[in-house]
């Protein structure tokens, strides 16, 4: 059996995730303890003991995912399950820089950094109220392409995240989006809706954070992960680690083809996909992309214990 380990993205995090791990786990207590120095802050306080609102701001949704994951990859490991176990890692947006932590490409420090500068970096690249994101369900990726050109009247609107074959998020200027939701209900979507997000990622409006990122990534040791990466831009695995960092630039602006990329993993004779971390978001769009994929969330004491024994 071949499997794959993947990373949730923005949208998963809850108050008080990752706290039954680190209380079980000394080696994942470990991974928030380092986070919290690195930021110079008590990250952990707030993910276990905040308020919801501020934990879902970009700039500590983004090192919290991240913090959480890698606490549960680490619980594996203390249970013998290496990250080499798996034929390739693959995150979801933010859950890129995830996989890289746990295939040793990027030290968690330095990962949780980044993920704050890349977090500040979008929220500030348009103003407040400016952009939008919303998702499309019920129409291919072509269809919602055509949606988003029409609705885009000289501005920005573009697909976004290519998640499964029936659901497209679309970003860029909130009236273009707008105009998006009601042109994809006119085409049969069978709902549109707009997200509660607090910026349009993954669209040309983020060029600003792209620079952002090429900066900060220029000052940061990266190393070849110890299994191939299946990056959101490209859809295919890479190992090297000055492609990786080319694509963690491009990936700020670019569309996450996630579809693309759990097909392509498939393809290549994945059978099982975990996910590490904060929720089943993309178990979910596993299942909707290949049935015959099986899933595994692993994000609480049990679901370790339960992987391992598998």
């Amino acid at each position: 059996m071949s499997r794959a380990f993947v990373f949730p993205g923005q949208g998963a995090q809850t108050i008080g995730m990752g706290r039954d791990l680190a209380d079980a786990y000394p080696a994942a207590r470990a991974v928030f303890e380092e986070v919290d120095d690195a930021l110079g802050e008590k990250l952990s306080a707030l993910i276990w003991e905040g308020e919801a609102e501020e934990l879902t701001l970009t700039r500590n949704a983004q090192p919290a995912l991240m913090a959480t994951s890698l606490a549960a990859m680490r619980a594996l490991e203390a249970e013998g399950v290496a990250v080499a176990d798996a034929a390739f890692v693959a995150g979801h947006s933010l859950g890129e820089y995830s996989a890289l932590a746990a295939a040793g490409a990027l030290n968690v420090a330095d990962c949780a950094r980044l993920l704050r500068i890349r977090g500040r970096a979008m929220q500030e690249a348009t103003p407040v109220g400016t952009g939008a994101m919303a998702a499309i369900l019920g129409l291919d990726l072509a269809s919602v392409q055509e949606v988003a050109a029409e609705a885009a009247e000289g501005e920005v609107c573009e697909a976004a995240n290519d998640n499964d074959p029936a659901q497209v998020v679309v970003s860029g200027h909130r009236a273009a989006v707008e105009r998006a939701v009601e042109i994809a209900k006119g085409r049969g979507a069978k709902r549109a809706l707009l997200l509660p997000v607090s910026a349009p990622f993954h669209c040309a409006l983020m060029a600003p954070a792209a620079e952002a990122m090429r900066d900060a990534l220029a000052d940061v040791a990266i190393s070849d992960p110890a299994v191939p990466l299946v990056p959101n831009v490209r859809a295919e695995a890479v190992s090297d680690a000055a492609t990786i960092r080319d694509l963690l630039v491009a990936q700020v602006t670019a569309a996450v083809r996630w579809r693309g990329s759990v097909a392509w993993m498939a393809g290549q004779g994945v059978t099982e996909v975990w996910e590490i971390g904060a929720g089943k978001a993309l178990s979910g769009m596993v299942k909707r992309i290949d049935r015959s994929v099986a899933t595994r969330a692993v994000g609480s004491p049990a679901d370790v214990i339960a992987a391992a024994g598998a």
